[in-house]
């Protein structure tokens, strides 16, 4: 059965034009064009998805999606808005729309993707759903290992949101392995035959990452001898991998944000647009919605690029795939090099899993192939184990690197209510004492439950 569509648009000719369009061989359209004749519909008809406009008579389409979410909390809700109203469709997403379009529209195929997608993401939640009941159920990727249940979880997602067209932003730690799962994504998808493109934006510097990203013509700048496509040209058809989105400079996350929207750009220094049909799946290792507090990272695109979050564990809240990720480099490594290693001794296993492994999955692959090299026998003893535990030793009489027992996030949030209390409370006071901006004090003072006084 085709997907129901309700469209609510107080404008006779642009509601008759959008079902037109939209109605056909993809979707049953419907449309009315007040906010109590939808939820009328809504009450007594099946609908799969609401585009809604944001200015409506009586009822505005921030107070229409908060009535549809007392009804139907799961049905997906997309707003649309005109171009100088985005800070407008921004809140509604706050609010709980799946997304947003703007009018007039980029073209038909646009507003179709829009909102296949907003479709995507709420059969991609049942399925989680689904999984988070069913326990018993494993998944297995090829080079990933994931016996712990954060693991799974994780695969779990992967699984099912490979098969939709949803952008995926992938956050963690560094040496997580972002890289493995943005690729276990593609090779899953309906684009596995298509390319597969990574681009780390630290690795390029900033005055260049437009180039890579959107490509140039030739005469762009000085040493454009020829025009050059970039990476979303050459990953077309297929998947585009951004790892550290959260260091794109301002302006690229501009363009960025028009290619999510409209599936299209400009080369640098040309004027013919190109059109892609591209996946992105981005990465970081940062806090974005700190970056946001920050100024650093645009809201807009941040709630583009998080339509489906995949969190990530760190090594230390799943040491129970230790054994089997070290057994996993020890045959890679051991193969390579040409030994014959059978295992690793109890006392070597032990030791690699009670250290905290700051690099995670990355660290205990570098320490497992140092080990292979150092081995003269056929079992890793504890002697092959080099791990580098070095730092800084205190002074006579000083304080240790950290508490005995204490986490560097707990001893992060001590020390926040500590500038607090020698501030009196006074947030301003506080944020000089620690070295933050205001905005990103009042960001880790909301995680640790304190009242948001503006004034204060």
């Amino acid at each position: 059965m085709k997907p129901s569509v309700l469209i609510v648009e107080d404008e006779p000719q642009m509601r008759r034009l959008l079902e037109l369009n939209l109605g056909g061989d993809e979707y049953i359209a419907h449309s009315v064009g007040t906010a109590e004749d939808a939820l009328k519909f809504i009450e007594t008809s099946h609908v799969d998805v609401v585009l809604s406009d944001l200015k409506l008579p009586s009822m505005s389409g921030l107070e229409l999606l908060e009535a549809v979410r007392r009804i139907r909390a799961d049905l997906p809700f997309v707003v649309m808005t005109a171009y100088g109203s985005v800070e407008s469709a921004v809140g509604a997403m706050k609010a709980g729309a799946n997304d947003y379009i703007p009018k007039p529209f980029p073209s038909w195929d646009a507003v179709k993707i829009v909102i296949a997608r907003a479709l995507d993401v709420r059969r991609l939640r049942e399925e989680n759903r689904n999984l988070r009941e069913a326990l018993g159920q494993r998944y297995d990727l090829p080079g990933i290992v994931a016996q712990s249940p954060k693991m799974q979880e994780a695969l779990g997602l992967v699984e099912r949101v490979a098969q939709t067209n949803s952008t995926v932003l992938i956050c963690g730690e560094s040496g997580v392995g972002k890289d493995l799962v943005a690729r276990a994504i593609h090779q899953r998808s309906r684009r596995s035959k298509g390319p597969f493109v990574k681009i780390n934006s630290t690795a390029i510097p900033e005055n260049l990452l437009e180039s890579e990203l959107f490509g140039y013509e030739k005469g762009a700048f000085t040493g454009a001898a020829t025009s050059k496509p970039g990476k979303f040209e050459l990953a077309d058809g297929g998947t585009l991998f951004l790892d550290e989105i959260g260091d794109v400079p301002p302006p690229v996350q501009v363009k960025l944000l028009r290619v999510l929207q409209e599936r299209e750009f400009e080369r640098l220094g040309g004027t013919k647009t190109v059109k892609v049909d591209v996946r992105l799946v981005a990465a970081t290792n940062r806090d974005l919605r700190a970056a946001l507090e920050d100024g650093t990272f645009r809201e807009d695109l941040y709630y583009r690029l998080n339509v489906v979050p995949i969190n990530l564990p760190p090594l230390r809240e799943h040491k129970e795939d230790i054994s089997a990720l070290a057994a996993l480099f020890l045959r890679k490594y051991a193969q390579s090099s040409g030994k014959r290693i059978d295992g690793i001794s109890p006392a070597a296993m032990e030791r690699l899993t009670q250290f905290h492994w700051p690099g995670n999955v990355r660290e205990l692959e570098n320490v497992i192939e140092r080990a292979v090299a150092l081995s003269q026998g056929p079992v890793i003893e504890p002697g092959d184990i080099l791990i580098d535990e070095a730092t800084p030793k205190p002074s006579a009489g000083a304080a240790p690197f950290l508490p005995e027992g204490i986490t560097l996030e707990q001893w992060e949030d001590e020390m926040i209510r500590e500038a607090m209390r020698r501030a009196a409370g006074n947030k301003s006071q506080a944020a000089r004492l620690l070295g933050l901006s205001r905005n990103a004090l009042r960001y880790r003072l909301s995680k640790l439950g304190f009242a948001d006084d503006a004034e204060n």
